[in-house]
């Protein structure tokens, strides 16, 4: 019989995620997220427009209404940006890295002797800028653990190889 130990881990000396260096999202991702958000708010002006102004007469309230209007899609189109400068992914020897946020950042690693099944999603949209998505399912749930948008087809389906070869490894 052995003896059990249980000594203590110097958290000081684990390697540091903070320390990677990330790769940013595609570029052509920000048009993508931007031609999004026109749809979104065009279908809800044009909603807003039939529910809004259906009566003949002018007040005040429907000037404060398309103000307010314009004020969301500006303050849309600014935190969507911020949150595009922050996202970013690295893939390491024994996991992979997804940093996100606007006003708290997330940092989401997942090793790969985790991961189960590795897709890879085209939109329409996004298809036509020529990126992907890659998403990462691990065990115990029905929706991917992981998500990475905005990356170049052919990375993608290289990333998607990658990942699959980890898991082959560990079979």
């Amino acid at each position: 019989m052995e003896n059990f130990t249980n000594e203590i881990i110097d958290t000081k000396q684990l390697p540091r995620h903070e320390e990677v260096q990330l790769t940013p999202l595609q570029p052509q991702f920000w048009f993508v997220t931007l031609i999004n958000l026109s749809i979104f708010f065009l279908i809800l002006a044009i909603v807003s427009t039939v529910m809004c102004f259906k009566s003949d007469e002018i007040s005040v309230y429907r000037l404060y209404f398309i103000l307010g209007y314009f004020l969301i899609l500006v303050i849309a189109i600014f935190l969507n940006r911020i949150s595009f400068n922050k996202k970013g992914f690295a893939f390491r020897n024994h996991d992979v890295i997804f940093r996100s946020g606007i006003i708290s950042t997330n940092t989401m690693i997942i090793p790969y002797n985790r991961v189960q099944h590795v897709a890879l999603q085209e939109g329409f949209i996004s298809r036509y800028f020529g990126l992907a998505k890659v998403s990462i399912y691990t065990a115990g749930g029905s929706s991917s653990d992981l998500e990475i948008p905005g990356i170049l087809k052919e990375e993608a389906e290289n990333i998607k190889q990658l990942l699959m070869g980890k898991i082959q490894k560990e079979l």
